[in-house]
């Protein structure tokens, strides 16, 4: 029994049948972070006698919590009481909080045991897992590649086998980019689905979510991450049953777009057309209604209108000696401070007007099927290749165009998969799902999981 690879689900239920001990299980992982993680800088902080000591606790425990003793990681964007979070800059190198943020708070309750916090660049800005503070995360498929998105670190660490799950934060792909880099699940969940309390998202961007090998472990991850807070500024509706129920039940023969047209003008790679059309061929051999269609998601200067509201981001932290951050953000900082008011409700509004003309294509589709990415990993410092912090924001865009449209619209999305390249690195495929469609998603990412099972695939560094 290869306990490492285990399914969170399936390890609760160990647990829970004294098959095996939380202390065992946060043993495991802790040794296998010494041995692993030296290769992939995944983990920013990790908590050694404090997780055993947790683990101690949750085996005393009695309690129906429904992953008591199971590990986790948070990633370094979340605030957790006690426990060090950074943000990957040096403005926080030190910096512990006396709160949890919502998500922890809920992670704390279903009974995870947390292990450490996941590398993530400096306040999750770009799309690569590199920061002047904690250093770059390595892809555990070749070392020399990025493991994509702000994620990057929870994406390693679970496809290393240093997690049996993971908690990840989305605000233009960071879930679904690494979840494809290191070739595990990702879904980034309906805007509202999990609240950010007790903060508020810049424009309703970004999103926690999970980071799984298996659906169902994203299910109910979700199930646990999901619901309301007092004052959250927008939710989704909540579902009818569990996320883990509704993902067992076949999704019927849906309409599917697909479509390797990018929301902005950039080439798309032949290895990520070539995982769409086998993504396709499957899902035509499961009995859907697919055709070649693209949203009407084009919009001129789309990609420096989004900028325009994404440079305010960095710029929303208190920091006054701006030498303590990167580049990159000090550059986006000067860029907003040097922005009117009026040029962000202008961008706004655009991005608005986009994203409802957008949603409306899903009257005629259930599903709309894309690449996640528009290339492979690229090598770590590949971002960097681009002079000025605008520049490499929009050297980010070419690696990442189709995801963001998902976090401006607030649809689901998940990224599956499905493909690996000759020279063996992973090529999701990204499924975008209908408004409030988290259930729908799941259901067809469980469906295409027992067609084409992955989670039986290692890294070399695992």
């Amino acid at each position: 029994m290869e306990l490492a690879f285990l399914s969170a689900v399936e390890q609760a239920r160990l647990i829970r049948t004294g098959q095996v001990s939380s202390l065992e299980l946060v043993q495991l992982y802790l040794d296998r972070i010494a041995r692993l993680d030296p290769a992939l800088n995944a983990f920013v902080t990790v908590r050694g006698e404090d997780a055993l000591a947790d683990a101690r606790a949750a085996d005393e425990a009695e309690t129906d919590a429904p992953f008591r003793g199971v590990p986790i990681a948070i990633k370094d964007l979340t605030a957790t009481a006690g426990i060090r979070t950074t943000y990957s800059s040096n403005a926080y190198a030190e910096y512990v909080p006396d709160f949890d943020m919502a998500v922890a708070r809920r992670l704390r309750e279903a009974g995870f045991v947390i292990l450490g916090k996941t590398n993530t660049p400096e306040f999750g800005t770009t799309a690569f897992t590199e920061s002047d503070l904690n250093g770059a995360t390595r892809n555990p498929w070749n070392i020399e590649r990025t493991p994509g998105g702000s994620s990057g670190g929870a994406a390693a660490a679970l496809a290393a086998g240093l997690l049996p799950v993971a908690h990840g934060t989305d605000g233009g792909g960071s879930i679904r980019i690494p979840a494809s880099c290191c070739g595990v699940f990702g879904l980034k969940p309906s805007r509202g689905r999990v609240s950010s309390a007790p903060f508020t998202s810049l424009e309703g961007l970004s999103t926690s979510g999970p980071i799984s090998r298996s659906v169902a472990d994203a299910a109910h991850l979700l199930d646990v991450l999901a619901g309301y807070e007092p004052g959250d500024p927008w939710w989704a509706p909540p579902p009818e049953r569990p996320f883990a129920e509704a993902m067992r039940e076949p999704p019927g023969t849906l309409r599917i777009a697909v479509t390797s047209v990018p929301p902005v003008d950039t080439p798309v790679d032949p290895e990520c057309v070539a995982a769409l059309a086998s993504a396709t061929a499957l899902l035509e051999e499961l009995g859907h209604s697919v055709a070649e269609a693209t949203p009407p998601w084009r919009e001129p200067d789309l990609e420096r209108t989004f900028i325009a509201v994404w440079q305010v981001g960095p710029a929303l932290h208190p920091v006054d000696d701006l030498s303590l951050l990167t580049p990159l953000n000090r550059g986006l900082v000067e860029s907003a401070i040097a922005s009117s008011a009026a040029d962000y409700a202008r961008a706004v509004v655009r991005l608005q007007a986009l994203a409802r003309r957008t949603v409306a294509f899903w009257q005629e589709f259930d599903i709309v099927l894309t690449p996640t990415l528009a290339l492979p990993p690229v090598p770590i410092g590949w971002q960097e290749e681009a002079d000025g912090a605008i520049e490499q924001l929009l050297r980010n865009t070419a690696f990442t165009p189709f995801t963001a449209i998902a976090n401006l619209t607030g649809l689901p999305a998940v990224s599956v998969p499905l493909h690996w390249s000759e020279n063996g690195l992973p090529i999701g495929v990204q499924a975008i799902g209908p408004p409030a469609g988290d259930a729908l998603l799941l259901g067809l990412a469980a469906q295409l999981e027992a067609a084409r099972p992955w989670a039986d695939r290692r890294p070399p560094v695992s």
